[in-house]
């Protein structure tokens, strides 16, 4: 017999009923809109703490579909992947304000681009939110060079 979620209304999104913590494995997944911004290259200012985005993505991201190609084994094959918890979300400052785990973090909806609320795949591309056609393989850029990828503004 299958149990109705206590936290589910008729048409209401999940996002709005559940909380990132009581998220299903499938639920929280699906909140990724896939703009490949997280697997950017980043520094951090060691006295403001301030953070500068650069275009050199992952080596693992395919800079196309911006989905990581091993996402099961990314923690094994790239040890600095951080891997997103809702307890940690709100210290994540660099995250993009796009994110659907920040924005569903700080109270706000989802952007009508993402896809759970476009019900399109491609509208976070097509809406320049994501790093398609942006993004440069670090397995292309000399890791002395990554400074010169710098973004230059804020994702």
């Amino acid at each position: 017999m299958h149990t109705p979620d206590p936290h589910h209304r008729v048409g209401v999104p999940f996002w709005k009923t559940v909380s990132l913590t009581a998220m299903s494995r499938a639920q929280w997944e699906s909140l990724c809109d896939g703009c490949g911004r997280c697997c950017l290259q980043k520094f951090q200012n060691g006295k403001t703490g301030k953070v500068a985005y650069t275009w050199v993505s992952c080596y693992l991201l395919d800079t196309q579909t911006c989905r990581c190609t091993d996402y099961a084994n990314r923690s094994i094959l790239v040890p600095d992947c951080l891997q997103l918890t809702a307890e940690l979300i709100p210290r994540l400052r660099w995250l993009p304000r796009t994110c659907a785990y920040r924005r569903i973090s700080e109270g706000r909806d989802l952007a009508e681009w993402h896809p759970l609320v476009s019900g399109d795949a491609d509208s976070v591309h097509r809406a320049g939110i994501s790093v398609r056609d942006k993004a440069i393989s670090e397995v292309y850029v000399h890791p002395e060079d990554v400074e010169y990828y710098a973004v230059g503004y804020r994702l």
